[in-house]
């Protein structure tokens, strides 16, 4: 069900002064026709919020920032399985060399090149852990890239409901603008006649003083909505068409929300797979207290090495045990470092569970205190055309001044902004609730947009052992 925000505008036609029964005037029952039609849910309308997160989720600079900084993250793997490739070198030089002994001169021009290739065969477990750090890595930045994704849909839906409610809010108080200045006319005419007094006169005139000032805080509020809103979905908007609270995926009740956001929500994840990291940094800074051993294969070839014409091979293949006697203290600093940020991880994982649960509660209720606002608005709205609708009549007998009638009518005005901000702030704690559980995505509502697939740069990355040009994605 689709709210919309149509607006009763009963209210807007002429108050009755006195006890005389005013009648519509043109201008008065075009400018209620205009507020009638452009707040209709049957306008066309170019924009709607589905597509504004589309937009959004394509084009966002924060968001297109992120998925590149996960793409980084990607390139921790294969730096990390390197350790268990061979690494190949190669070395040249040449020149020239005089030497002169007891009398006897020699000129030699030595030249040689190298092959050097060493594979390591076993330090320490420590290019394991890395891979696991790495691996580990890659998860949390995929969290947080989910988790960046909530909240660019999020604030992108609720810049898009500001926007609608403030142009509804603009539209309302410059129809009231225009009911107001034909009550003016209708007012000095009737004083220049006798049927009021100036009192009226003056009334009316400060009533619609307040209401242009009123139309002037809505304008404002209203540019900055829409610079926002061009900042967050990247286009100016256009005909923003009405929108309702999302229902796929909202949990029924707060104790599914609880569980769903312990389940799934990515700031968890991403805090939990952080713990994972800080795990495997720790056994991996442990294994350089460990022995390793190398296999070393060289090769070397030169002329002129001694003499003139003379020429070397050599060629090795050697074990190279390394044991690590005494480090100064350094790495046993580090493996204690990494020990007590591995604490720190831990706490910030059940931090984030508590703040998650915290989240869950909040958003839960102001989704149902906005439910609970949009009823009591309606039933405001009814009684506000109520009370307008008797102090008209009162009004005709004389018991009612002209400034009864203004403030019920203002009162009925406050009343329907009360509603256009019920039903923007419903529809924002619907998104609200979604992400807060981490179910706001644009595959989760299901928007006509390509989705981003961080794995498909991660497999096109993760083996990759030579070039520098980037991989699709």
């Amino acid at each position: 069900m689709r709210l919309s925000y149509r607006i009763r505008v009963s209210h807007l036609r002429t108050h009755t002064f006195g006890t005389m029964i005013m009648t519509f005037s043109r201008p008065l029952l075009a400018s209620v026709a205009v507020l009638a039609l452009t707040l209709s849910s049957g306008v066309a309308r170019a924009e709607t919020i589905e597509t504004a997160l589309a937009r959004a989720y394509a084009t966002n600079a924060d968001l297109n920032a992120q998925r590149a900084s996960v793409r980084a993250t990607d390139e921790q793997v294969p730096r990390a399985k390197s350790g268990y490739l061979p690494r190949l070198s190669a070395s040249a030089q040449g020149g020239k060399e005089n030497s002169t002994y007891n009398s006897s001169e020699t000129n030699l021009t030595p030249r040689s090149f190298g092959l050097t290739v060493t594979q390591n065969l076993y330090n320490g477990d420590r290019t394991a852990n890395q891979i696991g750090a790495a691996e580990a890595g890659v998860l949390a930045a995929r969290a947080g890239l989910r988790q960046s994704e909530q909240v660019v849909l999020l604030n992108a839906a609720t810049q898009y409901m500001n926007v609608v409610r403030d142009e509804a809010v603009v539209r309302l108080r410059s129809a009231n603008i225009g009911v107001l200045k034909e009550q003016l006319r209708q007012t000095q005419d009737r004083f220049q006649v006798g049927e009021v007094t100036r009192t009226d006169v003056a009334q009316v005139e400060a009533q619609l003083a307040a209401a242009e000032a009123e139309l002037s805080n809505a304008e404002s509020s209203l540019a900055v909505s829409r610079a926002a809103y061009g900042q967050v979905i990247g286009a100016e908007p256009v005909d923003l068409a009405d929108a309702s609270p999302v229902s796929k995926g909202l949990p029924s009740s707060l104790k599914d929300a609880f569980a769903a956001g312990e389940s799934s929500h990515p700031q968890l994840q991403a805090a939990r797979h952080a713990v994972d990291v800080a795990e495997a940094i720790v056994k991996s800074t442990e294994g350089e207290l460990k022995p390793s051993v190398d296999l070393q294969g060289s090769l070397t070839r030169a002329w002129d090495y001694k003499a003139v014409n003379d020429e070397l091979s050599d060629a090795k293949l050697l074990g190279v045990l390394s044991v690590p006697l005494y480090e100064a203290g350094e790495v046993s600093a580090r493996v204690r470092a990494a020990k007590q940020v591995l604490g720190q991880r831990q706490l910030e994982a059940d931090s984030a569970r508590l703040a998650v649960r915290s989240a869950i509660a909040g958003a839960w209720s102001q989704f149902e205190t906005a439910n609970a606002r949009l009823k009591s608005a309606k039933a405001q709205i009814a009684a506000a055309e109520i009370a307008l609708n008797g102090a008209r009549e009162e009004a005709k007998v004389g018991q009612r001044t002209t400034l009864d009638v203004l403030i019920s009518s203002q009162n009925l005005l406050a009343a329907q902004v009360n509603l256009v901000s019920a039903q923007h702030d419903r529809v924002v704690a619907s998104y609200q609730v979604l992400a807060s559980v981490g179910r706001l995505s644009a595959a989760g509502l299901g928007l006509k947009v390509a989705a981003y697939d961080p794995k498909k740069h991660y497999e096109a990355t993760k083996g990759r052992a030579t070039g520098t040009d980037l991989s699709a994605h």
